[in-house]
């Protein structure tokens, strides 16, 4: 593995996807929309996928969920049951992660994620929905807005870069973060299991201030098919959306972390997270303090505001 600066040393251990880097080294008929005031679980069968299922919550505008990697859908729980009330939440359920089948063998993960969602927005008939993904999920909701772009509302990253090796050096690319990637994905496959959940709860340590939280990580991950986990991480590594920023029409908010207490340095993470979006127009950075990766569980309250900025 390359020696990263300092500023990545310490924000690698605040991303999910480092859980992966210790290792190396139901379908939900859509109804058009719930009875007014009443927010009830739907289903789907007119949407089948392998790749992913959705849970169809409340009734208003459209807002997608998407979990990062190894992740399940009910890390947006706490967010969905607070909009379900003004909204229609749908919450991604990602294939391989947290028990969800996979038949994928190794991969590829997150180009098919990709299109598999765009097709899930035109199958369900939603009309320019807003999208929030945390992680790998902010790469995917990223990936849709260069991709389809006419598809999307708007889009809210929490806590991802568009080019995760970036935290490495600005000099990496993807194909000089390749060799490395398949190092990482070779690591996870060979880990025994007692060793891969001790890994996850070492890591869970620098993804979360919340001991809560960092409980069901670990479990998620144990009850994610460890072939998807290597794949959306090799994937993670070595796909840089930063080419594609400058073009991008799409209104772009972005949550990143800091945390003085073990977690990212703030002044380190600002330059970082505003070096790497630097070419996207119009892009809103949006500081919270005092959290690691999963924000949304370490610091609630900020995050829900952020949210509800980005919806207004």
């Amino acid at each position: 593995m390359p020696n990263t600066t300092p500023c990545g040393r310490a924000i690698l251990r605040a991303l999910c996807l480092a859980a992966a880097m210790a290792a190396a080294m139901a379908a939900a008929p859509l109804s058009i929309a719930a009875l007014p005031g009443v927010a009830v679980a739907q289903s789907a069968p007119a949407f089948a996928s392998d790749r992913l299922s959705v849970e169809v919550v409340g009734s208003g505008p459209d807002i997608i969920l998407i979990p990062g990697l190894a992740s399940s859908r009910e890390v947006w729980r706490p967010l969905a049951d607070r909009l379900k009330a003004t909204h229609r939440v749908h919450l991604v359920q990602l294939a391989g992660f947290a028990g969800e089948p996979w038949i994928h063998g190794d991969g590829p993960f997150v180009e098919p994620e990709v299109a598999e969602v765009a097709r899930y927005i035109q199958v369900a008939g939603l009309e320019r929905p807003a999208i929030i993904g945390h992680s790998m999920g902010g790469l995917t909701g990223l990936l849709l807005a260069q991709r389809h772009p006419d598809r999307i509302g708007r889009v809210m990253i929490v806590d991802a870069l568009p080019f995760y090796s970036a935290l490495f050096g600005p000099g990496i690319t993807s194909d000089s973060a390749r060799p490395f990637a398949d190092q990482a994905r070779a690591g996870v496959l060979a880990a025994s299991d007692d060793a891969f959940r001790q890994q996850q709860i070492q890591s869970a340590q620098g993804l979360a201030r919340n001991p809560a939280i960092r409980a069901r990580m670990v479990e998620w991950s144990m009850a994610s098919d460890r072939r998807a986990f290597a794949a959306a991480f090799h994937d993670v590594m070595t796909t840089d959306a930063r080419p594609g920023l400058a073009a991008m029409t799409t209104p772009v908010t972005v949550l990143y972390a800091t945390d003085a207490d073990g977690g990212p340095p703030p002044a380190m993470a600002e330059a970082l997270w505003t070096r790497e979006y630097a070419t996207l127009p119009g892009v809103k950075l949006v500081r919270i303090d005092g959290a690691r990766h999963f924000i949304m569980a370490d610091q609630p309250a900020l995050f829900d505001a952020a949210v509800d900025e980005f919806l207004r």
